[in-house]
């Protein structure tokens, strides 16, 4: 029992983790834009940006709940612990911010959009492709 809720504290970690990137990878990503910080303009950088957010917009319109949170979840049931009911984001905000009855379609549009502001800066501060080595 122990063994699972030490497993799902860790999936929670990581699932926090990945939504932290996502929020300070566009943050960073502007900032950097402006500043001319050249790493903002790492390829690999910002396609695990975008991939990370893509996959958190397809999710809200498939209405597909992440992985992460199906995974935290069953561990919490075989540690014997309390889930939650849908997403991992809605959770959060509800227990955090106090918001019990915010809409499904209200995050889906909340992701959509952000979704669209990592687009915008691959338009305005294109990823740079990694160069070769010259021998």
């Amino acid at each position: 029992m122990l063994t699972y809720r030490i497993l799902a504290d860790l999936v929670l970690f990581l699932h926090f983790g990945v939504v932290l990137f996502v929020i300070f990878g566009l943050l960073v990503t502007v900032v950097g834009l402006i500043a001319r910080w050249a790493w903002v303009r790492n390829f690999w950088f910002r396609l695990a940006h975008l991939i990370c957010i893509g996959v958190v917009v397809a999710q809200a319109w498939l209405g597909v709940i992440c992985p992460l949170t199906t995974l935290e979840n069953w561990l919490r049931r075989k540690a014997g612990d309390a889930t939650y009911e849908g997403s991992f984001v809605a959770h959060w905000v509800g227990e955090v911010l106090f918001y019990d009855d915010v809409e499904p379609w209200v995050f889906t549009v909340c992701y959509s959009v952000f979704g669209a502001l990592v687009l915008v800066t691959f338009i305005f501060g294109p990823p740079r492709w990694p160069r070769r080595k010259s021998d």
